[in-house]
């Protein structure tokens, strides 16, 4: 019998994602992490700090896939609205949550910068915490996990989560460099993914040394198939180039 497939929908919350102020680094260390631990992200999502469009891209999300991860927009200042979109999505209330409150309140600030602060201390009624040994924790809630934008802290947050989801089949994958162009081999390779349908392969040209080729790249959870399918694209076009 295979083994279940585990999918996840990131979701990375942030108009500076949008504006291209900011270049997003957390999908592809979610993507890889998860991926070992048997959860295959399906499907990422960048939207605004609109609250309507958080609320209704997660609610989409946790409702087609087995786990959501949010990034960003958990800090203090009034564009953090992540807390109170999956308040809102869950139709429950904003509640302070003393244990973040302690932690915030360990560094002394000023009653107005201390007021902004403890912003993070707010987290949706009946979630439960991420650990974050650095400062303010995220939160779960129901299948949905809230992180930080910050690459280090949502690493760090990451990490702590790999006993609390259940994975199934891990994804691996083969790759094939071929001195060919795409054109050259794509009725080709059509052929052996018809014969292969469980395993994906992916074919994306490049241009180096001078010379034009393709890497074929191949994924898919059973060993066995991917070394079938890898054979079969070796054999697709060995006769129109050179196999790296």
């Amino acid at each position: 019998m295979s083994e279940r497939i585990v999918t996840a929908c990131v979701v990375i919350i942030g108009n500076e994602i949008l504006s291209g102020r900011t270049q997003d680094t957390n999908l592809a260390h979610l993507a890889k992490q998860l991926n070992e631990w048997g959860v295959q992200v399906r499907e990422a999502r960048v939207v605004p700090d609109v609250q309507d469009v958080v609320v209704a891209a997660v609610n989409a999300a946790r409702t087609t896939f087995d786990y959501v991860f949010t990034t960003g927009g958990i800090g203090p200042t009034h564009d953090d609205i992540t807390a109170e979109c999956i308040a809102a999505a869950f139709g429950v209330p904003l509640v302070m949550n003393e244990e973040i409150a302690a932690v915030i309140r360990r560094r002394p600030a000023p009653d107005a910068v201390m007021n902004a602060r403890l912003r993070m201390a707010r987290i949706p009624e009946g979630a439960t915490l991420i650990d974050n040994p650095w400062g303010p924790q995220g939160f779960r809630m129901g299948n949905v996990f809230v992180m930080a934008g910050i690459p280090r802290v949502m690493q760090v947050m990451l990490a702590s989560l790999e006993d609390q989801l259940e994975g199934g089949a891990v994804t691996r994958s083969r790759s094939i460099t071929a001195y060919v162009s795409e054109g050259e081999v794509a009725t080709a390779l059509g052929a052996v993914q018809e014969r292969h349908p469980t395993v994906e392969l992916g074919s994306y040209p490049f241009y180096r040394d001078e010379r034009y080729g393709t890497m074929l790249v191949m994924r898919g959870s059973d060993e066995a198939a991917l070394e079938r399918m890898a054979a079969a694209v070796k054999e697709a076009v060995a006769a129109g180039g050179e196999i790296e």
